[in-house]
């Protein structure tokens, strides 16, 4: 009888061995499982985490692709270097005010637009605007666009009205149109009533051509008094910007004593043609970009600024 009940007592325990062995393999089976679906999630990645290998991969080619169409348009324009890529636009822009001794009474008490002739920043960066509207060269287009240059217009109607369209190619592309009056008087000599005409009335061909009213508008030759801002202020203008340095076919001019380029100076041009000077408009850009570059700098948005 006790020879019975041990033999029990043995299958019992043989049966409670099978038991524990079985358990544990489920055990580590669920582990194992969980360990494969943590290291699978970690691969997946949360949302904002950095993007995934291929991606990065992809930017970075992307960038090289960029840089070598960059570098092959320098070629085939006849630049000496590639030029520099301007800085991000700042976060945080600077203050705008009028150049000591460019302003008129009542400048900040009637809150009248900012005559400037730089831009305050400490980035090696100058600003490259073009007048008036003479010159429509379809090269000057196709180089700008190629380098991806940018630049600011100010337009005269006199000059533009025979092809509005050359100017809607270049608005295509991200070039900011703004005012420089009718038909570019010496507007010092103009009474109140014939100042507000002459920038108002451009205010509405931009409208009515190119869908916008400028906010930028540059006097003809850099005059002005009292009534031109007035006048300015009162047809929709914020900032009345000229320049430090003007850029020609074969030389350049500079308003300062140190005859020399300064981060944020705005720098200026026209569009003219072998009539005028002796070369082209690309032959100008040449020039422009040639320098700038061999000093550090790099051309940025003017609009970014302000």
């Amino acid at each position: 009888m006790r020879a019975v009940v041990q033999n029990d007592k043995n299958r019992a325990s043989r049966r409670v061995s099978r038991a524990s062995r079985a358990t544990a393999v489920l055990t580590v089976a669920a582990l194992a499982a969980g360990c494969a679906q943590a290291a699978d999630q970690s691969v997946r990645g949360a949302p904002g985490q950095q993007a995934p290998p291929a991606r990065a991969a992809d930017a970075a080619a992307k960038a090289r692709e960029a840089r070598a169409a960059l570098a092959a348009a320098a070629k085939r324009w006849d630049l000496k270097k590639v030029p520099l890529t301007a800085p991000a636009p700042p976060e945080k822009k600077p203050e705008i005010k009028a150049r000591e001794g460019f302003e008129v009474d009542g400048q900040e008490e009637d809150g009248l637009p900012p005559v400037f002739t730089t831009v305050p920043t400490k980035e090696k960066v100058v600003f490259l605007t073009i007048d008036d509207g003479a010159e429509k060269d379809p090269a000057f287009l196709k180089m700008m666009s190629e380098l991806k240059i940018p630049y600011t217009v100010f337009l005269t109607d006199e000059e533009i009205k025979d092809d509005y369209g050359y100017f809607k190619k270049m608005q295509a592309r991200g070039i900011t149109l703004n005012n420089h009056t009718l038909s570019h008087p010496y507007l010092p000599a103009l009474s109140y009533a014939e100042q507000k005409h002459e920038i108002c009335g451009m205010q509405d061909v931009m409208e009515k051509h190119y869908g916008k009213r400028p906010v930028l508008f540059r006097p003809p030759f850099g005059n002005y008094n009292r009534d031109t801002l007035r006048a300015a202020k009162s047809c929709g203008i914020k900032y009345a910007p000229i320049w430090s340095e003007e850029v020609y076919v074969d030389h350049w001019e500079y308003r300062e004593w140190d005859q020399d380029l300064h981060p944020g100076d705005i720098v200026l041009t026209h569009f003219r043609g072998e009539n005028d000077w002796d070369g082209t408009m690309t032959d100008m850009v040449r020039r422009f970009l040639d320098r700038i570059t061999a000093d550090g700098y790099a051309v940025a948005r003017l609009e970014d600024y302000l």
